[in-house]
């Protein structure tokens, strides 16, 4: 059954989306403001620690990677956090999708 899971953080004017679809093929896409700056696939449930970098989209562009991890409970099995530079904020989970 494949899993999916959608986290999102608005930061410094930009809205940035990170989403998990996992099961025979996991692939995880990092959206700015709607937009794919990140994609990664394998098969099976995944590598974890994850870490994904992008840009946002600035002159010049600035570089934020997003990091997923397993977090070994069962009603929440992955968390995310935003790296900009030296600031690391958690990305929410939505739920309801």
């Amino acid at each position: 059954m494949r899993q999916r899971h959608s986290f999102h953080l608005d930061r410094t004017g930009h809205s940035v989306t990170v989403n998990v679809r996992s099961g025979w093929i996991t692939e995880t896409e990092v959206l700015v403001d709607g937009k794919e700056v990140a994609f990664h696939r394998v098969h099976g449930h995944g590598v974890y620690p994850l870490v994904l970098a992008a840009q946002l989209p600035e002159e010049p562009p600035r570089p934020l990677a997003v990091r997923l991890e397993r977090t070994g409970a069962p009603e929440r099995p992955l968390s995310c956090t935003l790296e900009f530079g030296a600031d690391v904020q958690p990305m929410a989970e939505r739920t309801g999708h």
